[in-house]
Parts: C-alpha cells; sequence; structure tokens
C-alpha cells in the first residue's frame, strides 16, 4: 500500500526513535500509522509504503516499510520551505519572489525548469541552476537518511554516509552493504552484517568476508594496538567474526590476493610468520622510521661544550645536576634525534628547562608539545613556557572539505627549530607520522617519556620500537632526585616497577592503604573516601578527586563506580536538568570524558582578551564538566579544561562518559591531585605490575589503594605485558642499515 500526506500529529515516539507512531491526512482521510519515523517534523509531506495491521489501541494502520519526506505542497509552506535555510541561496525574500511568480508550481519548475527561475527579478541564470542543484541535494539527502534509518543508523550517520556517496548511496548498500566498513569511520562489520542480512546477502559472500578481513586488521589496531597481524591469526579472528566453519582458506587466500592487488594490504615476512598489514599502516610505520633517521643523520649542528651553560642554569635555579641529567642534557642538545627516558622523580622536567636554557643560548626556537591537553598544562606549569597539544600545534583543520587534516606538513613545516614532546609513550604511529611530516630539516626533535608506562592507547609502539631499535641516541634515568622523606608516592612508583611490594604501613603523608577483600565493601570505601572523607581531610572539593579502576565491569569496575560516584555527588534534583541514555544518565555538573577522537566537533573558546576562538576536533581523554542540558532539543553543552565549549546533539552524547572514575588506560599522560585506586582481583593479562605503576604515578599529592594485600602483590610480581605487533623496530633497522650501505660506499 502507497499512500502520501501530512504529518498531522506525532502520537508517540521513544527515546532512541526506534518506534513511532504518527496520524497523516491523505485526501481528507486521517490515517495512523507505526514505523520509524526519526527525521520528521508535525507539518512535513511524506510518502509511505506499508500493509495494513490491526493494534488493540490505534485499530487499523499502515505499518512503514519505506517512508519518503516530501516537499510541501501550498503557498505558505512553499515559502517557509525555501526560505528555512535548508536551500542555499534563497532567503526570505527570494523565496517570496519565487513563490509569488510561479505560485504551487514553484517546486515543480525548480525541479524540472530551472532555467525559467531566472524569469524573476534578482535571480540570473547562474543563481537558477545554483538553487536547482541546491534543491534537489536537499531533498536525495532527506530521503536517503530515512532509507538508512530503516537499518538502525543515526540521523548524524546516515548524513556521514550521504556525504560520501551522495544520490549512489542507496545503490551501493543494496549492492555490497559491507564497503560501509572500508569507507565509513564509525560503521564497523556488525552494523553492515545487519543491513546485509536485512537485504538478503548469503553468508559466504565475497563482499562479507573482504569486509572481516579488514574489520578484524582495523580492530585489532584500534583495540589492541597492532600495526600488523600474522596471517594465522587473522584467519582464526574473521571466522569467529563471520561465525563460519574453517573451511574458506582458500576463499580468504584469494582475498587477500585482490587486497594487495588492489594495494590495500601488504602482506610480508616477519618472525618467519606471513603477516598482514593495512597498507596505510604500513607506509606510516616507514615513515616515521624515514624521517626519523633523516633527522638523526642530517644534523650537522656543531657539538657544543655545554659545561658553562649547565653551570649557569645550576647558579640560577640553585640546584646541582647529576652527572646522568648532565649527560642528558649534553644528548639532547648535541643530536639531531634523541630520547630521555625515566620514572618520576628522576629529573625530567629538571632536564627539559636546562635544555631549554641552553637553546637559548643558541637563539634557537624551541616548541614543547604533548599528547593531550592536560599533559601539555602540566608541562608548561612545571617549565614555565607555554606548551600545547600536538594537534594544536599541527593546525587541524577542515577547509578543504575532504575531512580533517593538519595544515602543518612538509610543505608549511613547524618554523621551530628545537621540538621537544613529553609524555612520548601516549604518542601512537599516526601522531607521530604527522607530526615528523611536519618538522622542517636539520631540526632537532626531543623525546621525553617514562619506558615502564603504559603504551598508547592508538595502535603502534613508538616508543618501545624506537628504545629497542637502538639507532638513535638514548639517555635513561634511573636516580630519583625528587623525593621528600615523608613521601612515598614516588618511593612506591620504583619499588612497583622493579617488582617488589610498596610500603603500606599508613606512615607517610601521601601514601595510604585501605585493606578491604570484598568487592562490594572495596565499592562502599572508595565511594567514602571520594565524597566523605578525603574532601574533609584534605579540606578539597570531590571533584579534584581521582579514582582510577583497573576494568569498566564489575561492582569495582568503572560503570558501576560511576553510578554510584554520581549518585553522592550529582544526585538527581528537582528542576534539574538530566538526559537519560540506554546506559547512563548525564546530568548537569557531571564529569565527563571524550572517549574518541572526533575531529568534525565543533568547540568555541574565549580567549584572556575576550576574543572568541572557532575550532573543531575534541579527542579522546578530554575532560570537563556537563555545563547545560537543553530540556527542549536534549543537546549537551560540555566546558573542557582548557576552555573549550562543545555542544553534543542527542545522536553523539555516546561519545562521552562519566569520568569520577575512568580506567587506568585512560589516565595516561594526565596528572590528578589525589588518586584512589580499587585493586581486585581478576585476569592476569589485565592487572599487571605495568598498569598498578601507571596509576601510582599520576598522583601528584595523595594515592589510596583500596583492596588487599594478595592482589596488590598478584599486580606486583605480574610481569606480563600484551605483545604490540607492530613494524616500526624493523623499519628504523633497515633504514639505518641503508644509511650504513650508503656511508660505505
Amino acid at each position: 500500500m502507497l499512500v502520501a500526506g501530512k504529518i498531522e500529529s506525532i502520537v508517540f515516539r521513544n527515546e532512541e526513535n526506534s518506534y513511532s507512531v504518527v496520524k497523516i491526512s491523505s485526501h481528507g482521510e486521517v490515517l495512523t500509522c507505526v514505523g520509524k519515523f526519526p527525521s520528521i517534523n508535525v507539518g512535513e509531506r511524506v510518502e509511505i509504503e506499508g500493509t495494513i495491521v490491526k493494534n488493540n489501541k490505534y485499530g487499523e494502520q499502515i505499518s512503514a516499510t519505506s517512508v519518503k519526506v516530501l516537499p510541501p505542497d501550498d503557498i505558505e509552506g512553499i515559502k517557509k520551505y525555501l526560505s528555512s535555510g535548508l536551500i542555499k541561496g534563497i532567503g526570505i525574500v527570494t523565496a517570496n519572489n519565487i513563490v509569488n511568480y510561479f505560485g504551487k508550481d514553484t517546486l515543480t519548475i525548480i525541479e524540472f525548469s530551472p532555467l525559467r527561475l531566472a524569469e524573476v527579478k534578482g535571480v540570473s541564470k547562474d543563481k537558477a541552476l545554483s538553487i536547482a542543484n541546491a534543491f534537489n541535494e536537499v531533498r536525495n539527502m532527506q530521503n536517503t537518511v530515512m532509507f538508512l534509518q530503516n537499518y538502525d543508523i543515526s540521523t548524524n550517520m546516515a548524513v556521514k554516509i550521504y556525504k560520501t556517496y551522495f544520490d549512489k548511496t542507496e545503490e551501493i548498500l543494496k549492492t555490497n552493504p559491507y564497503k560501509l566498513v572500508e569507507d565509513i569511520d564509525g560503521i564497523g562489520f556488525l552494523s553492515a552484517d545487519k543491513i546485509a542480512q536485512k537485504l538478503g546477502l548469503p553468508q559466504d559472500s565475497p563482499f562479507r568476508f573482504r569486509a572481516g578481513i579488514l574489520y578484524a586488521l582495523k580492530q585489532n589496531s584500534e583495540r589492541n594496538g597492532n600495526t600488523y597481524l600474522k596471517k594465522d591469526d587473522l584467519v582464526q579472528e574473521v571466522y569467529n567474526l563471520l561465525k563460519v566453519e574453517s573451511d574458506y582458506n582458500t576463499k580468504i587466500d584469494d582475498i587477500l590476493m585482490q587486497l594487495s592487488i588492489e594495494c590495500v594490504i601488504k602482506e610480508f615476512i616477519q618472525e618467519d610468520a606471513q603477516c598482514v598489514m593495512l597498507t596505510n599502516m604500513y607506509f606510516m610505520e616507514q615513515s616515521i622510521a624515514q624521517k626519523l633517521l633523516r633527522l638523526k643523520n642530517d644534523y650537522f649542528g656543531q657539538q657544543l661544550d655545554l659545561t658553562d651553560d649547565i653551570k649557569e642554569y645550576e647558579f640560577k635555579n640553585d640546584i646541582k645536576l647529576h652527572s646522568k641529567q648532565a649527560s642528558a642534557v649534553d644528548t639532547a642538545v648535541n643530536n639531531g634525534v634523541s630520547v630521555i627516558t625515566g620514572g618520576p622523580g628522576t629529573g625530567k622536567t629538571t632536564i627539559i628547562k636546562c635544555v631549554l636554557h641552553c637553546f637559548k643560548k643558541q637563539h634557537k626556537k624551541c616548541i614543547l608539545l604533548a599528547p593531550t591537553g592536560r599533559a601539555a598544562k602540566r608541562l608548561s606549569e612545571s617549565t614555565g613556557e607555554n606548551a600545547s597539544t600536538i594537534h594544536r600545534a599541527l593546525d587541524l583543520d577542515f577547509k578543504n572539505g575532504n575531512g580533517a587534516f593538519f595544515t602543518k606538513n612538509e610543505s608549511n613545516p613547524l618554523s621551530e627549530d628545537v621540538v621537544i614532546v613529553d609524555e612520548v609513550s601516549m604518542v601512537d604511529s599516526q601522531l607521530m607520522f604527522n607530526l615528523l611530516k611536519a618538522i622542517k630539516r636539520n631540526a632537532q626533535l626531543i623525546l621525553v617519556g617514562d619506558k615502564d608506562q603504559l603504551p598508547s592507547v592508538g595502535a603502534g609502539n613508538v616508543l618501545g620500537d624506537i628504545l629497542q631499535s637502538g639507532v638513535v641516541p638514548v639517555v635513561e634515568l634511573t636516580e630519583i632526585y625528587r623525593q621528600d622523606s615523608k613521601s612515598y608516592i614516588i618511593t612506591n612508583a620504583h619499588l612497583i616497577n622493579t617488582g617488589k611490594m610498596p610500603i603500606l604501613d599508613n606512615t607517610s603523608k601521601d601514601f595510604f592503604f585501605e585493606n578491604k577483600v570484598d568487592p562490594t565493601e572495596m565499592l562502599h570505601t572508595c565511594v567514602s573516601l571520594v565524597t566523605l572523607r578525603l574532601p574533609h581531610f584534605l579540606k578539597i572539593d570531590a571533584g579534584k578527586i581521582q579514582v582510577l579502576a583497573p576494568i569498566k565491569a564489575g561492582v569495582c569496575g568503572v560503570d558501576n563506580l560511576n553510578k554510584e560516584l554520581q549518585k553522592m555527588i550529582n544526585p538527581s534534583k528537582l528542576g534539574s536538568s538530566e538526559i537519560v541514555t540506554e546506559h547512563v544518565i548525564f546530568r548537569t555538573g557531571d564529569k565527563v570524558m571524550q572517549t574518541v577522537n572526533n575531529y568534525e566537533q565543533t568547540w568555541t573558546r574565549i580567549s584572556e582578551d575576550g576574543i572568541i576562538e572557532y575550532g573543531q576536533g575534541v579527542f579522546n581523554g578530554d575532560s570537563g564538566i556537563i555545563e547545560d542540558i537543553s530540556k527542549h532539543t536534549g543537546e549537551v553543552v560540555v566546558l573542557f579544561e582548557d576552555g573549550r565549549k562543545a555542544i553534543y546533539s542527542r545522536e553523539n552524547i555516546f561519545e562521552l562518559m562519566l569520568s569520577y572514575a575512568i580506567t587506568i588506560h585512560k589516565s595516561q599522560g594526565s596528572e590528578f591531585d589525589v588518586v584512589v585506586i580499587p585493586v581486585i582481583s581478576g585476569a592476569s593479562i589485565i592487572l599487571t605490575k605495568n598498569l598498578l605503576y601507571t596509576a601510582v604515578t599520576r598522583a601528584k599529592k595523595l594515592v589510596v589503594l583500596v583492596g588487599s594485600k594478595q592482589n596488590i602483590a598478584r599486580m606486583v610480581h605480574n610481569n606480563y605485558t600484551v605483545k604490540r605487533y607492530s613494524m616500526l623496530k624493523q623499519f628504523l633497522l633497515d633504514e639505518q642499515q641503508n644509511y650504513d650501505d650508503l656511508f660505505k660506499n
């Protein structure tokens, strides 16, 4: 059955827009329809295809199988439609002029005889064609969005898909919905597989296997940090993902060969095993190796004696550098690329400050960078110099219409002579690739970080591979210099890092232990510490205290901790704004964190001199406070720690999480005044020494461990580290060999 009419009312619409009941008027008759109508509003005209069904509440109604939005058909409706801002080139005056001239035939004229618009005063032939193009674009997009929403795709994602495929969207999806996995960020295999099942594509479709292979490679990159996989592991993951028996090896081999011919993947032998890697990741890591070695080998700066400069710095700051620290300064200043690594209290910041002093004596321009806003702020505070996130320094932009890109690159490099990157353990392959593209020839790069921290959340093992390759100068700091006799944070961090039990006698001023075995008791203790005991003892706001948990699930997991902490810190109040999602309630005043990189999220920021700054890009780990929630639109306003203010629609609110408690992985590069850590029992591949060490080193003033000594001992003595498959180390060794061979000849 096919009917067309105007939406009279929306009888019911649930929160997820997955079910709606609407009434439409069609040829004088009012019909009730049930289906998905998330993008339709009262007064709009629609064309509905469906079947007649009977409902106990609404009686006879149309169960919609497809919905299309139609343009209005009355004079006032057409004027409002044309002047709504949807169609570029038409304002209120132009809309009135066009409709007054053509009447109810206006939209037919625009669609089929657009040059006739030039008959209207003030409309040229070029403008007429521009209006027609914009009109058709809007109609196509609306109908495509409606088509996609039949497959549980959100409005925002549907618009994103349309802007990729335009009028070929329906054709592409009906032919090969798995193409979404390759072309659209944010669409995973499972989403594409649901669409394919609805469209009736066979389980053994080569499109399905191709998508499964690419998805497995991407997922391992995003979730496990691998830049490549052994072929046997990849094949097994594809079988698990597709839920098929293991008799498709020939099909997989054929698809891998085709992907290789298309240059989508690279196949190679590593450690006597056949391996598979996405081509873009292969060339990214290869480029990192080439550019690092170029910076190292092309640096022809004079080797300086820094004795006097270091003495001057020591005199001005009333300190004495240890010989290892002085060696680190000399290595950093006199090399094209260098690495300074060490744990907390070993003097990394002191070395950065001394290095800056030496470069100023040489009249060299330096830039201080860090992977996150928090890390950049901390670097700025500790050095007294301006520091920036890497993203901001590279100038993330969208002006070319092809998505996010950095304006700083080989053609437009950073102007500074020296680039110093702190917290480099957090830098993944993609970010390092973009940074190195932007460093000018013969500049110097100094990488500073703690090799024992958790590796980057993103793919790659940048710091680890550089250190293991041995191709660039490295100074490892092991002596503790920043140490208070009554402070145990640094002492215990180093004990944990060496596989020894921390001191848990509660005699220090900054490290405490709460002995709890039962998970529920641990939960209640953590909540009490954050909301009552520590705020009273330290005279600080509960929002300054950060809970760091090993995992998300469970009684003492991040999700449950956030629910319980929110109840105490920011409970529901009469008249206060909140928004309910499937798993989380967000309220005005909540601490939140961005969980994915969103290069398109817009934001504003007011500078110190009152100038409004506009930008795009919010990144995984950015933290802030919910400033406002609109009761009408459901939009959420978040004020981030660095002053950026972003507005989230209902469709992308899922990118946020409550952050009264966060995982230890999410805390990388951050520093908090007070940290509470529930030490739970669980899988040994997760609860490692490395994880506990990272958590403890996030605290600036106080740490509280909540758990049993047995669980702490298990973590301290657990040296397990997940192997990351990455090619950077091999590429660095290969590149160095190329230089060595060149000089031999």
